[in-house]
């Protein structure tokens, strides 16, 4: 059986081992011409680290991660709101959350995958669901699968549902960074205020990932006078909207190097797909579900995908069995997210301090407050028992392709 995976991503990466490690030949196409590194930060929750070890992937991860440790949202003074402690998530769900460079997980995956399965640099300009046909800039191929993991603008997605809207504005546009940790002791922390809010996570070594939002309307840039939205206004638009906060965002803020802060407006899927299929093609991760990073499952959800979907797609009637098994889970989490996103938007100074207040109360009176309200996302695990860990492949005769 022949597969090709369109998009070089964490989801379509994980969707190629697991159709490998079940037989299948697998081709990915990316439309990049080097897997460049991304400065940013993921979160792996436990969810998504029973997926990455039902494909050899989860010793690799935990070795390369760190673990997230404490964690809990505070206001901007420092107040914790709400907090749970890293025993207590190991001890409900059997892992914890761990934190890695999103280059490290896709270096991880990529040495996973057969010599020569990667194609860079080959732009998908056409997709043929009924035959399974995929069109490159230089030439046809052919698969019994099509994974469309091709990201938030998906073609696939519109070519398969040309009436579908689309994904919409979240109304917030985001900041990501990563840059040195500040010599004082912190954890993991989300911190909000009036329609902003300012995450915080540790990572392996002597590094930092930070993310940030406002509510602001799409398409903005801070560019200090420039025209183009240059990385420097970007910085002095953090440290105008954050630099008061507590610590250590002012300090992490004032170490990083502008070139290494991403902005982008984030977007979702507000409108379900009426399937995550048609004929030989299957969408996955963003193409699928797009979801704002609230809940820190974009790319979690994807990984479930990707091995849920290896598991059936040999299987009589096994897309529609995939999208059976996805579609309810995911529409819940993309609400859920997107209604996470709308607490942290809000500006009015009532509705802020009744938030707060209910958070304080919240986890006041109910033990492990926020984990309990994560029970059914982060307690999911794979449909298959994991399958033995395998040594990825070692180029150079070092260890795995990774910059972390």
């Amino acid at each position: 059986m022949r597969a090709i995976v369109i998009g070089g991503g964490i989801g379509g990466l994980t969707a190629a081992v697991a159709l490998t490690r079940r037989g299948w030949s697998v081709t990915v196409l990316e439309q990049a011409p080097v897997l460049e590194p991304v400065g940013a930060g993921i979160a792996v929750s436990a969810n998504a680290l029973y997926a990455l070890d039902s494909i050899g992937a989860g010793a690799a991860v935990r070795r390369l991660a760190s673990i997230q440790g404490d964690a809990g949202i505070r206001r901007r003074d420092g107040k914790w709101l709400t907090r749970t402690s890293e025993a207590q998530a190991r001890e409900r769900y059997g892992a914890s959350i761990v934190v890695l460079l999103r280059a490290t997980l896709v270096g991880i995956l990529v040495d996973l995958l057969p010599e020569g399965a990667l194609r860079l640099g080959t732009a998908v300009i056409g997709i043929d669901a009924d035959t399974g046909t995929v069109t490159t800039d230089t030439g046809e191929l052919s698969a019994d699968l099509v994974v469309a993991a091709d990201g938030i603008h998906s073609l696939a997605r519109r070519t398969l549902f040309p009436a579908h809207p689309g994904p919409v504005y979240a109304g917030v546009t985001a900041w990501r960074l990563v840059t040195r940790r500040p010599e004082m002791d912190f954890g993991a922390t989300e911190s909000w205020g009036a329609g902003l809010a300012f995450g915080v996570t540790p990572l392996a070594g002597d590094l930092v990932y930070c993310y940030a939002s406002d509510t602001v309307p799409a398409g903005g840039s801070a560019a200090d006078g420039s025209a183009d939205g240059s990385a420097g206004g970007e910085k002095a638009e953090l440290i105008r909207l954050f630099g008061g906060w507590h610590d250590p965002i002012p300090q992490i803020l004032r170490n990083v190097e502008p070139a290494a802060i991403l902005r982008h407006d984030l977007y979702s899927l507000d409108e379900p797909l009426p399937a995550f299929h048609r004929g030989k093609v299957a969408l996955l991760g963003d193409a699928a579900h797009a979801m704002t990073p609230n809940l820190g499952q974009g790319g979690c959800q994807a990984m479930e995908d990707a091995v849920v979907l290896a598991g059936l797609a040999d299987r009589p009637g096994g897309l529609a069995a995939y999208t059976a098994a996805r579609r309810p889970r995911t529409t819940r989490i993309v609400a859920r997210s997107r209604a996470i996103g709308r607490l942290t938007r809000l500006r009015n100074p009532l509705a802020v301090a009744l938030r707060d207040t209910s958070m304080l109360l919240g986890d006041r009176f109910t033990r492990s407050f926020m984990l309990r309200r994560l029970d059914d996302v982060l307690g999911w695990r794979p449909p298959t028992p994991p399958e033995p860990e395998r040594a990825p492949r070692a180029p150079d005769g070092g260890g795995p392709a990774t910059d972390g």
